[in-house]
């Protein structure tokens, strides 16, 4: 099969981690693969070197979006591929609107998120929805969401899990000692670790005001993020307002996550919503123990081999950390080898790629029924 992925651009996020995973999957298995970005310089990339890059370069203006229908057509043309499937909202309607000037056999739009902008992208989506043949999200709750902000009819859209390459993220213990070494931690220091960029959605000040709460009770914990953003600045000033920018450390982006996952004690999501919550499932199959807030797909992942609080709750949240921390270490392997085996069983790459490729051919997904709606 020739698949043709189209994503809004490579920077460091689980859309991203997911499609270059899915690329790099499709070429050992026998496809042909090209991988087209709208923008941006490629943060991400496939490790097979099969799968063909191609940047569209588009430019925000009226002229550069005509330019990118233009491109993304001739390339449409060029390689002929047998399945279209575009990522994040962007990518969605440009391809969608591309089938108004060529064909294609089947064109699938895959959202990720419940939240993928405000009322302007949603009227968008509903307006185009006819031109897809399928579209799908990363869980249950972030279907029914677009299906409650009317982006689409029901029964147009269906879920299908992220998933994760489970041989790359698995725990070391080498690369515990050598990057809690690298980092200046010691083996006993407890540390919580966050990964995402620095925005709205992930919603770090919940985080930082409830690790501000948990110093109260605990000794000396540390906090690691790894992301960037626009919010960098307010996040360090927020840090040190509360007494704890001494242990609070901004990574910015980092390729080493599955190693950070493996040096953390504890994987804290702190989002006021989510599609799915990738780094979750990462952090589980790295068998760490995940303190998440319930928004959108994350309470899908996690099941019962984590804790969960309500989202802007940073009260409950230092709770759940506090908890979390207190935990025996014979508690602690033992929720994350279930932790484990739960993302092993519902949520790796294998099983999505096979999910997508049934949505390819045009048939349901009776791979991933929990996330169907």
């Amino acid at each position: 099969m020739k698949i043709l992925l189209v994503i809004t651009g490579l920077g460091v996020g689980g859309a991203e981690r997911l499609v270059t995973g899915l690329a790099d999957h499709y070429v050992a298995t026998g496809h042909e693969v090209v991988l087209a970005s709208l923008h941006g310089e490629a943060a991400l990339f496939p490790n097979d070197k099969r799968v063909r890059m191609v940047n569209l370069q588009v430019r925000r203006s009226p002229l550069g979006f005509v330019a990118a229908l233009r491109r993304l057509r001739m390339l449409i043309l060029e390689f002929r591929p047998d399945v279209v499937n575009s990522h994040l909202v962007h990518a969605n309607i440009l391809a969608r609107l591309v089938r108004l000037l060529t064909s294609m056999p089947r064109l699938v739009s895959s959202a990720h998120n419940t939240n993928e902008g405000g009322q302007l992208r949603m009227l968008a989506y509903r307006l185009t929805d006819r031109l897809a043949d399928i579209s799908t999200n990363v869980s249950a709750e972030a279907v029914k969401a677009f299906e409650d902000q009317h982006a689409l009819r029901h029964g147009r859209m269906i879920g299908v899990y992220n998933g994760i390459d489970t041989q790359k993220f698995v725990f070391n213990s080498g690369d515990r000692k050598n990057l809690r070494r690298a980092l200046g931690i010691a083996d006993e220091t407890p540390l919580l670790l966050a990964v995402g960029r620095l925005g709205e959605q992930k919603d770090y000040p919940n985080l930082i005001k409830a690790f501000a709460e948990l110093g109260k009770n605990l000794p000396c914990p540390y906090l690691f993020i790894a992301g960037e953003g626009a919010l960098h600045d307010e996040l360090v000033m927020l840090a040190e307002s509360l007494g704890v920018a001494d242990r609070v450390s901004f990574l910015g982006v980092r390729h080493d996550v599955p190693a950070l996952m493996c040096a953390c004690d504890v994987l804290v999501l702190s989002s006021a919503w989510e599609g799915f919550g990738l780094v979750v499932a990462e952090a589980m199959a790295c068998e760490r123990v995940v303190v998440a807030t319930d928004c959108g797909g994350v309470k899908e992942v996690v099941g019962d081999e984590g804790y969960l609080v309500a989202p802007r709750d940073s009260g409950a949240l230092a709770l759940a950390l506090g908890q979390a921390l207190s935990l025996s270490l014979e508690e602690t392997q033992r929720l994350g080898c279930f932790a484990r085996q739960r993302v092993i069983e519902r949520f790796s790459l294998a099983a999505t790629a096979d999910c997508y490729l049934t949505v390819y051919g045009g048939r349901a997904a009776p791979t991933c029924p929990e996330a169907s709606h």
